[in-house]
């Protein structure tokens, strides 16, 4: 019984398809060409995100080594005796 019924259902399917006109249309180069452009800009989007993610902590490093000996100097002045407020660090 299951197998009359995937029959009718192909012999339908085709009648439909059998049935349907082509149609009549042309997709120019310019469709294409725009599809491309955006796919480009797709990929050239997530690769530079995928770049930056992998440079940021090479140039965070980069920065604090850069940063560590004026830090260093600036951390200890000479003894007044007076207690200085200190600046928030901004990396």
């Amino acid at each position: 019984m299951k197998r009359n019924g995937l029959s009718a259902a192909g012999i339908g399917l085709a009648l439909v398809f059998a049935w349907v006109m082509p149609a009549a249309a042309y997709i120019g180069p310019g469709a294409g060409l725009s599809l491309l452009g955006a796919l480009w800009g797709v990929f050239a989007a997530i690769a530079a995100a995928l770049l930056f993610l992998l440079i940021w902590p090479l140039r965070r490093l980069l920065r604090r080594n850069r940063q560590a000996p004026v830090a260093q100097a600036a951390e200890s002045p000479p003894e007044t005796g007076v207690a200085k407020a200190r600046e928030p660090r901004i990396d």
